[in-house]
């Protein structure tokens, strides 16, 4: 399964001949190639795997996927609780 994660590009730049650009996902910024994503530009939202804009979405979309995504990390919180202290002696 692949996942993807919604974020605004901030700035696009040729680096070398490849399309780059700052994306922000909730004031967490990383650097992302944007070279299947030729027409989205500043302010657009992109969908990023693994580094690499796979696909431009509306501010909506983009929206509705980070809703998704919050609500299973508490699903999976909830579910695992919280974790055991670790143990004086206890390898790891």
């Amino acid at each position: 399964m692949c996942l993807g994660i919604p974020g605004r590009i901030l700035d696009v730049r040729d680096d070398a001949g490849l399309r780059m650009g700052t994306v922000d996902f909730g004031g967490v910024r990383r650097e992302v190639c944007l070279a299947c994503t030729p027409r989205a530009g500043v302010g657009a939202y992109v969908v990023v795997h693994v580094g690499f804009a796979i696909t431009e979405v509306d501010e909506a979309e983009a929206a509705r996927t980070l809703e998704v995504l919050r609500t299973m990390a508490d699903t999976v919180a909830g579910e695992l609780g919280e974790p055991l202290p670790v143990r004086p002696g206890a390898p790891g």
